[in-house]
């Protein structure tokens, strides 16, 4: 149980390619999961091995009780599974105004970016309790990556709204349910990030951020928030649990 397991969802592409990278540059033994992106899984991974890390890629759909056991079990076979990273999340397929929305579309947003999350943490939690009973590794932790759509509406994407609203309640309740056995709990809650998930509105935000809606008038990177993750993996606040990190450019403030 040596080495230092950290599974990563949604790891092959944007936000999760960068935790992965930085994880596995602090030594960390990453398993690289991905829904359908089985190339780019393997690509992540190749460079992960090449900076002297291990990688594991494991197909798995979050949605899924079966797959999230796979997924699951092939990171404890691989050591210490002491990081759980939520990041696998979708946008709807179509952007539709909020009174148009349709009930699959509701159910396919929510199934990925809350449902699936909720319970893969529920079953990681329990292994990660055995472990810290055990005495086995160090101290684990959990980070959701969570969005500033958790409060900032937008009417025409409302089932991701609600999907990033409930990861931060989801975030708080594992914090208060864990707390006791050393576990701690964490949201990083990412701005506007360039990933495939917002080119489609890539000349929207980017008009947005010239005329001053971050007081950082950038776009963020990927590696803005693998930095914070790897901050809370390698241990920085041990003090606190059910903490949000706004990785957002300080939209989140509230300016006159």
């Amino acid at each position: 149980m040596s080495e230092r397991v950290a599974l990563v969802t949604g790891g092959s592409r944007g936000i999760g390619r960068g935790i992965v990278l930085a994880l596995a540059r602090a030594g960390w033994t990453t398993v690289v999961n991905y829904h359908s992106a089985a190339q780019a899984a393997k690509e992540v991974a190749a460079e992960a091995t090449a900076l002297g890390a291990k990688a594991a890629v494991v197909q798995a759909d979050v949605g899924s009780a079966a797959d999230r056991e796979r997924l699951v079990q092939a990171a404890l076979d691989l050591g210490s599974l002491e990081l759980l990273v939520n990041n696998a999340g979708m946008a709807p397929r179509q952007r539709a105004d909020l009174l148009q929305m349709s009930e699959s579309s509701y159910d396919e947003v929510m199934n990925v970016n809350l449902r699936g999350p909720f319970f893969l943490t529920q079953r990681v939690a329990h292994a990660m309790i055995q472990q810290v009973e055990a005495g086995a590794g160090g101290a684990p932790k959990i980070i959701n990556i969570g969005s500033v759509s958790a409060y900032a509406s937008s009417t025409n994407r409302g089932e991701y709204c609600i999907s990033k609203a409930g990861v931060a309640m989801m975030t708080a309740l594992f914090a208060d349910r864990l707390a006791e056995y050393g576990i701690n709990v964490y949201e990083i809650r990412p701005g506007i990030i360039a990933t495939d998930m917002t080119s489609v509105v890539q000349e929207k935000y980017d008009r947005m951020i010239d005329e001053g809606l971050t007081p950082i008038r950038r776009w963020g990177v990927p590696d803005d928030v693998a930095r914070a993750v790897l901050a809370i993996a390698e241990g920085d606040f041990p003090f606190s649990t059910g903490e949000v990190f706004n990785v957002d450019g300080g939209f989140h403030l509230r300016r006159l």
